[in-house]
């Protein structure tokens, strides 16, 4: 790229974007956990676990508190470095992202705080069902912002009109294929985010022999959302990448670096290549037969379009220009991203076979393998993302609206100003987030007692005079 308004603009957005989704899987996917583990509690009418949930709720109210910033700077970016791009896409875009707004956020951090500051006022099937409300109220959020990106990806329900996108069907949109496969594979990964932490701190607790039988009860129930998560995550994945062959083949072909559509026979993958845009052909690769036809169709003798030939045809459509996405960083970026899910599947899969042997929390290698995982569903996060919103270069709104048409018309010297003033906030935030995280996370919980000696003594005076309680004796 050039180092110019559009190229800085870009960076900007895809920048902070990863900066804010540090933050918004691991929220998602926490509240689910918490959920379960407090309903685990109340079933069991376990004050220790209750305990638990405690320790794990301080992580996430950190994590949430500092992610809700870097959320409100996101969407700031589209009226500032993104003006035509709003004003194509605002009749669409306004009412998922109101939604998001009214229906997920509003409803989470209410009953966030009520869960949190209610939990000695209020009944425990109440402040149970507040934590629920919390985790759906995540998941709703995540939902309609990815079905604001899907829509981008594959646009429906709309017609042009005087140069912008009107909404002509709600009901499309919110049922767009895209968006309801990305969806699950959004929500998939943030349960296994969140499932590597739990799993990270429940290991360090064990080997350290701090509150062993609790932090056992969270290993394996960090261990069982982390293989359904990773599972789900995989089977999702293949569906979407399934679904670009039909709607986004330039992507396809990219990830796949598919130069030329092959002539005959089955179609192959490759498993390492180093590809030329310059050449227009992979200069090494090597490669397995039948895979990539295994892959993109479920069979083995279906064949997707290569770049060179959807060049052609795109130039035929939309007029001159290169419409191939710069396929080195989304070829690698794939390639990343789906080994990394491999390893995540294995190592949970790894835990619950060792849960089955009775050898788990002795297991002392595989624990300390664990503190190393909670960076691994972030890298395969940040690496898909780079393969969906490179990929789908030059568009910035597939086969409608190209990327360099959609930026504001800028001094450069602006856009570099508040590309390094995000960058320091944001790189702050996370600094502070994870200072806070893993200094809370390696303190544990302290014994019974000592919450009990800390917790306020209960206040049952009315300005000065004592209250008598009838029947227990008590001033």
């Amino acid at each position: 790229m050039d180092f110019d308004t559009l190229a800085l603009s870009r960076f900007q957005f895809a920048t902070t974007s990863i900066f804010h989704y540090f933050f918004v899987p691991f929220t998602v996917g926490f509240a689910l956990f918490i959920a379960l583990l407090q309903t685990l509690a109340f079933v069991r009418r376990s004050d220790d676990l209750e305990r638990l949930t405690r320790f794990f709720g301080h992580l996430f109210f950190i994590n949430f508190v500092v992610g809700v910033v870097t959320g409100i700077v996101q969407e700031f970016q589209f009226g500032m470095n993104w003006q035509s791009f709003s004003n194509f896409v605002g009749n669409i875009f306004g009412v998922p992202l109101a939604l998001e707004v009214l229906m997920a956020f509003f409803l989470e951090s209410t009953f966030l705080g009520l869960w949190w500051f209610g939990k000695d006022r209020l009944p425990a099937w109440v402040n149970l069902s507040f934590i629920w409300l919390v985790a759906i109220g995540t998941a709703v959020s995540a939902f309609w912002i990815v079905i604001a990106n899907a829509w981008m990806q594959h646009p429906v329900g709309y017609v042009l009109h005087d140069g912008q996108a009107v909404l002509t069907s709600f009901w499309a949109v919110m049922t767009n294929p895209k968006g309801l496969e990305w969806s699950a594979h959004i929500l998939t990964g943030a349960v296994t985010v969140a499932a590597f932490f739990v799993i990270a701190v429940s290991g360090y607790h064990i080997r350290r022999n701090h509150e062993v039988n609790l932090f056992k009860t969270s290993l394996r129930l960090g261990l069982v959302l982390a293989a359904l998560g990773s599972g789900g995550v995989v089977v999702s994945g293949h569906i979407q990448g399934q679904s670009a062959v039909r709607d986004q083949p330039m992507k396809y072909a990219a990830f796949s670096a598919l130069w030329d559509t092959p002539k005959e026979g089955n179609m192959s993958e490759s498993l390492i290549a180093l590809p030329s845009t310059a050449q227009g052909r992979n200069l090494f690769s090597l490669e397995v037969p039948y895979l990539g036809s295994f892959l993109a169709f479920n069979n083995l003798y279906q064949k997707a379009q290569g770049l060179n030939e959807l060049q052609a045809m795109m130039v035929k459509q939309y007029g001159p220009g290169n419409y191939i996405p710069p396929v080195w960083p989304v070829y690698w970026a794939f390639r990343i991203m789906v080994g990394i899910g491999g390893v995540m599947l294995l190592t949970a899969l790894w835990g619950l076979w060792l849960w089955r042997r009775g050898r788990l929390e002795t297991a002392y290698g595989y624990l300390t393998f664990l503190l190393i995982m909670p960076l691994a569903p972030h890298l395969a996060n940040f690496s898909g993302f780079i393969t969906t919103e490179i990929g789908r270069q030059p568009w910035v709104v597939q086969g409608l609206l190209l990327t360099r048409n959609a930026v504001s018309p800028l001094p450069l010297l602006y856009v570099v100003l508040s590309l390094i003033a995000f960058w320091v906030v944001y790189l702050l935030l996370i600094g502070l987030d994870v200072f806070l995280l893993t200094r809370t996370a390696r303190a544990g919980m302290h014994p019974p007692e000592v919450q009990a000696a800390s917790a306020p003594a209960p206040d049952y005076t009315l300005g000065s005079a004592p209250v008598r309680l009838e029947g227990n004796g008590h001033e």
